[in-house]
């Protein structure tokens, strides 16, 4: 577990770089169990090497955190990246391996070409790992938010994504068979999940929040059921707000970190599950 305490892109609501501690505090405060694995976070092995240092260079803290990522993925060990804005994402995928992939929970695509002056930012991240790993290699979920000049990319590079819409009219069993099919491909994934995928009743403390997004626990039920379908090697959690709400967005993100840690023990070892 490492943090990433950097807004310096954000182009809305500030204060993202707060997220790390806020999910940590929360972390602390509610239950561990998993609902879905009858398993407890505190009986895993998860260690916290705290956060990446502040600087107010982005290009800076990237560099510091991709380093960071490759050595504990070369240790074996799974990175999992608490954010803080999501420009973070282009760095983890820096590291990935050979015809690796990201599979991204995100309201919005995140492929403009520039926005502000930046060719980095978290309006743009994406499109700079588009053009790194290949469009085939990246699978959009929960979009709901976009410029014409995104989704034009997006189409125009035949890109995968299932929209929040989508999502809704087809139902659980059918989205997680397109999901999975599209990790199967890929020898590795990395798994980056931003809070606004989530709709705003959910999860108001988000940077940039867009309405009609998805529940909790459909959002849970597509995690849970991608278990054992791909090679999950490192994941990040991004966009949580503590200065827009009272709590409730760390401790949403918190209950989805425990549940996703969960379900990749679950994975690993076969555990008595209860009877009914």
């Amino acid at each position: 577990m490492v943090g990433f305490p950097f807004d310096l892109t954000s182009t809305y609501r500030l204060g993202s770089r707060k997220a790390p501690q806020a999910i940590r505090e929360a972390s602390l405060n509610i239950e561990t169990n998993s609902q879905r694995t009858d398993l407890y976070v505190g009986d895993l092995k998860v260690c916290d090497l705290g956060d990446i240092p502040t600087t107010q260079s982005l290009e800076s803290a990237l560099k510091q955190l991709g380093s960071l990522v490759g050595e504990v993925t070369e240790a074996g060990k799974m990175p999992v990246i608490l954010g803080g804005e999501h420009t973070l994402t282009y760095a983890v995928a820096q590291t990935l391996r050979k015809e690796g992939g990201v599979l991204s929970f995100d309201a919005h695509f995140d492929l403009r070409a520039e926005y502000e002056g930046r060719k980095l930012s978290h309006t743009t991240f994406m499109r700079r790992v588009a053009e790194k790993l290949g469009s085939s290699r990246i699978f959009h979920v929960g979009v709901r938010a976009y410029c014409k000049e995104e989704v034009q990319y997006a189409l125009s590079k035949r890109m995968r994504y299932l929209t929040a819409s989508d999502l809704r009219s087809k139902g659980l069993t059918k989205a997680i068979s397109i999901i999975s099919g599209f990790v199967k491909e890929l020898p590795a994934y990395h798994l980056t999940l931003d809070m606004d995928v989530l709709d705003p009743a959910y999860a108001p403390g988000v940077g940039n929040p867009e309405p009609e997004g998805i529940d909790l626990t459909l959002l849970l039920d597509l995690l849970h059921n991608l278990r054992g379908k791909g090679n999950l090697v490192s994941m990040d959690l991004v966009e949580v707000n503590p200065e827009y709400d009272h709590g409730e967005t760390a401790i949403q993100a918190a209950h989805i970190i425990f549940e996703i840690l969960c379900s990749i023990e679950a994975e690993k070892h076969s555990y008595q599950q209860r009877v009914y």
